[in-house]
């Protein structure tokens, strides 16, 4: 069985999901700020969902606040509902929502989840799935505020230790309390190189 591994190149741009409500906590919002001024300071581009509203637009306000680029990507229907940014580096106006979530992670050179709801966990949730299967060889991190992310990291494991999931696979998801710490890791993290099927190891 195979075991190699390829090093995220470079990062130019990191494809962020959160939520378009802010959350009960203070703490979201400015995790969300701080990210978008780390990712600005660094020349990193953020890729997202186009929105201006909840932690989707303080994410981006905060990039663009601080020198940074920003696109958006957006289905014209909810652009026809006026919750778009106006003020992004570029808008990009897809025809439906698959097409905004294969574009926006061809953009993208790695993806970082905030808190957020079904959505942030569907989309999230899919690209780490591209990367076990090889159809790219992007990196992956929970920014986990408050423990926001506990849960899931809880059902990870789990999911693991039951052998739905291999251990270097469980490794595709990074988890960090904080945009360094976080950003850091998908800088330097490599991508294992390893079939998902564990019942395969003996062929």
């Amino acid at each position: 069985m195979r075991q190699l591994t390829q090093k995220n190149e470079l990062m130019k741009s990191i494809c962020v999901y959160c939520g378009s409500n802010f959350g009960n906590r203070n703490s979201y919002l400015e995790a969300a700020q701080s990210l978008g001024v780390q990712m600005a300071e660094r020349g990193i581009t953020l890729i997202y969902g186009g929105g201006n509203v909840g932690l989707m637009g303080a994410v981006a306000d905060s990039v663009l606040a601080a020198g940074g680029k920003v696109i958006g990507v957006m289905p014209q229907a909810l652009v026809d509902k006026e919750i778009a940014h106006t003020g992004l580096s570029d808008l990009r106006v897809v025809g439906s929502m698959h097409e905004r979530k294969s574009l926006m992670a061809s953009l993208a050179d790695a993806f970082i989840a905030l808190p957020g709801g079904l959505g942030t966990l569907e989309e999230f949730c899919e690209v780490v799935t591209w990367t076990q299967l090889g159809f790219h060889h992007k990196a992956c991190g929970l920014l986990n505020i408050n423990g926001f992310y506990n849960r899931l990291i809880s059902f990870l494991n789990h999911a693991t230790q039951e052998q739905f999931i291999r251990s270097q696979h469980r490794s595709i998801v990074l988890v960090g309390e904080t945009p360094v710490e976080l950003i850091e890791k998908l800088s330097q993290f490599e991508i294992p190189n390893v079939h998902k099927w564990i019942d395969r190891d003996q062929e």
